[in-house]
């Protein structure tokens, strides 16, 4: 999709883009192509010519953050297709909202193949050097909690290119947060249904004052199907958006399969939590 888009350009926002697609200037090439007939001055024809130059150096060199620096929030979602072989599905859980007081418990690492998962006071250590070698982020929310919970608590700089599904579902008619996103689009949690943020605390809470493998089991789950559900809503939301383009073939097919997560929820216990704290099981 990137080598279709134009609103990374000086001065073309998305209506000139559309009036440049309407004229059958579909892509790079075509506008590059000295014969196209473009609706701006000879100078300036010139200049755009030679920055989407720069634009095809820097895709080459797969550079997905100049494209993000460039490109309206909005429009982010367009560097899905392009930069999909090195992009990170991240979320994290934390002690509660709100840095100092509280911290970072686990937080689950997705590429569409491999996940990785780090717990706080064993691996944390290690999550600023993968993550390090991904162009690309996906998040729910990330830009208002996870991003900034890492910058602060980790000091971990997280300069790539970011795509926040939560809004990119919202402007899709997608809302209820990323559990009720999931319902929407027919994603079943099965053991884990029900279980939510808070829920993750009282989890990490009966781990470290109980020493419960179990409940820490159940955390690493929930956090583990967070973050990999993540690519199903990309796929979806990028797909979607694509509707709005004259370019349906640039459709991602593939329905992402979810992995193996190495991590067993345990039934009995989310129900006792559920009866200490909620008066259910």
């Amino acid at each position: 999709m990137l080598q279709n888009t134009f609103c990374h350009l000086p001065g073309i926002g998305f209506r000139t883009e559309r009036q440049l697609w309407d004229r059958g200037v579909h892509s790079w090439d075509v506008f590059r192509t000295e014969s196209t007939p473009l609706p701006f001055g000879k100078a300036r024809a010139a200049a755009l010519r030679k920055d989407l130059g720069h634009s095809l150096a820097h895709l080459r060199e797969t550079d997905a953050r100049f494209f993000a620096e460039r490109l309206p929030s909005d429009l982010h979602w367009r560097l899905f297709r392009d930069f999909r072989h090195s992009t990170a599905y991240l979320d994290i859980e934390t002690t509660g909202l709100g840095y100092p007081d509280d911290h970072i418990t686990t937080i689950a690492l997705y590429d569409g193949k491999s996940l990785r998962t780090y717990i706080h006071g064993d691996n944390l250590h290690r999550f600023a050097a993968d993550i390090a070698r991904f162009e690309l982020i996906v998040t729910y929310n990330g830009k208002c909690f996870d991003l900034p919970f890492i910058r602060d608590f980790l000091e971990v700089e997280l300069d790539q290119a970011h795509i926040d599904l939560r809004y990119v579902l919202r402007s899709l008619g997608y809302s209820g947060g990323l559990k009720g996103c999931e319902r929407q689009i027919g994603i079943c949690r099965d053991t884990l249904e029900g279980v939510d943020g808070y829920f993750a605390v009282l989890l990490w809470q009966e781990y470290v004052e109980r020493n419960d493998m179990k409940a820490l089991q159940t955390l690493l789950a929930y956090n583990a199907m967070d973050t990999v559900n993540l690519e199903k809503l990309m796929v979806l939301a990028y797909n979607l958006k694509l509707r709005d383009t004259p370019f349906p073939e640039l459709r991602i097919d593939e329905d992402p399969a979810t992995p193996d997560i190495p991590f067993e929820p345990d039934i009995d216990t989310i129900n006792r939590i559920r009866h200490r704290f909620f008066g259910y099981a």
